[in-house]
């Protein structure tokens, strides 16, 4: 007689959770976000606040880069010219 006991507390259970259904699924998206939270801090991962401000700072500096490359070439060129007139 245990086991009819047993399947009936179970399917007793399973009617609360059921009817209980959005506070768990609601209980289990906060638990799984605070593993998945802890997981990825151990993983060293960036936040995507801190991933597009890194973003910014290199395409700011790619953009100094290639000014000073250009800068460079037409002192590079006015050299060579310089050095060619005098030839």
């Amino acid at each position: 007689m245990a086991k009819p006991d047993f399947i009936s507390q179970l399917a007793q259970q399973a009617g609360r959770l059921i009817n209980n259904g959005p506070d768990i699924q609601q209980d289990i998206e906060e638990k799984v976000q605070v593993l998945l939270q802890g997981g990825f801090s151990r993983l060293n991962m960036v936040s995507r606040d801190e991933f597009d401000a890194q973003v910014a700072v290199l395409n700011r500096t790619r953009g100094k880069l290639e000014a000073l490359e250009k800068q460079l070439a037409e002192l590079t060129e006015l050299l060579e010219n310089q050095a060619n007139s005098k030839d």
